[in-house]
């Protein structure tokens, strides 16, 4: 008689990997800090971590890994634009993200990037749900399945999810539908994270759309300069209190990437100093706020506060999309969340999930 061969769990690999890297956790740490991607591998990590509290290993590792292919297929899409990116960051039990150096200037090219990630997503969901049917694994099943939920999830039209982005270029009035449908999928089955998402994009909307239609939104960025004192006490320049104010004239500019920059001069102090805004905005004014004198040995230093007051300037033709972009967003955008929605049924079926 042979012995029965136990199934072993296809995940086994991976928890032995991750078993190591925690052993060699000091180790491994040292060399991330020097490579390119240690944050991503790190961050990683501690999502693995963070998931096997709750889940076995082998969901936590399958799971991570589909949310770095999601996060991928925005990289490559922002790498076909041309537009620089960071490598993804993982948060537990939040997702990842990818930080985007500059942004597209117009919604088609939003729309295409946000669309990369579920895209791609999806395509890793369905790699796994076919090794799930031909390994018949229960847990490669549930991870296929959580996959396809967690790209359904992003297709939401809120913002900052990738729904939100894609309805850019579709129409704005998804967000009044993910207004609405977020609300009532929050009351149906309440989740944490969708709720902090929809009040946010809530609130965005009402700022955006009503408590600043009219006079525009005042933002407000700062920064201090520290200059020598000295060469002014000697050319008999009175030093202005710690209280002094005043307004500052300015020159604004944009570089190729479109990072705005606010140039100011106080020409009695021979003085310029440059501050990078957070966005593009129409400038209301710039001014000291505090001037503070400091003591170093190589003599008596001004720092000056130094305050730009704008307006956010959003260009109208950021959203003029063509027809036919409109319609090949909109069809791909519905095709891909029936198919996620098609796939998540049928993984209850064939799996018995």
């Amino acid at each position: 008689m042979q012995p029965n061969k136990q199934k072993k769990n296809p995940f086994w690999v991976f928890g032995a990997a991750a078993a190591f890297v925690l052993a060699q956790g000091k180790w491994l740490l040292t060399l991330l800090k020097f490579g390119k991607f240690g944050g991503v591998f790190l961050s990683m990590l501690l999502s693995i971590g963070a998931y096997a509290i709750l889940f076995p290993w082998g969901f936590a590792v399958g799971i991570v890994l589909l949310i770095l292919v999601h996060e991928l297929g925005h990289v490559i899409a922002a790498k076909q634009k041309g537009l620089p990116v960071s490598a993804p960051v993982f948060v537990p039990f939040v997702g990842a993200m990818i930080n985007m150096k500059r942004h597209p200037r117009d919604a088609v090219t939003e729309a295409y990037i946000a669309f990369g990630g579920p895209l791609l997503g999806s395509i890793g969901a369905l790699a796994v749900f076919g090794l799930a049917y031909y390994v018949d694994s229960k847990l490669l099943y549930s991870v296929a399945l959580s996959g396809f939920l967690i790209n359904l999830f992003n297709l939401l039209p809120i913002h900052p999810l990738d729904g939100g982005r894609i309805a850019t270029a579709v129409s704005r009035w998804l967000w009044l539908v993910g207004l609405v449908g977020g609300l009532v999928l929050i009351l149906y089955h309440f989740n944490i994270i969708l709720l902090i998402i929809w009040v946010m994009f809530a609130y965005n909307l009402y700022k955006k759309f009503v408590k600043h239609r009219e006079h525009g939104e005042q933002r407000a960025v700062s920064a201090s300069f520290l200059i020598p004192a000295e060469p002014l006490i000697e050319q008999g320049y009175i030093i202005p209190g710690e209280e002094h104010k005043r307004e500052l004239p300015f020159v604004t500019y944009s570089d190729l990437e479109g990072q705005q920059y606010v140039r100011v001069v106080w020409d009695s102090l021979s003085f310029q100093g440059t501050i990078p805004l957070m966005q593009q905005g129409l400038i209301q004014r710039t001014h000291v706020t505090r001037l503070e004198r400091v003591q170093r040995e190589d003599g008596l230093h001004l720092m000056i506060h130094c305050q730009v007051d704008y307006e956010p300037y959003e260009n109208d033709k950021y959203y003029e999309v063509p027809n036919a972009a409109r319609w090949k967003f909109g069809f791909a955008y519905l095709g891909l969340a029936l198919f996620l929605i098609a796939m998540m049924s049928m993984v209850h079926k064939v799996g018995n999930i």
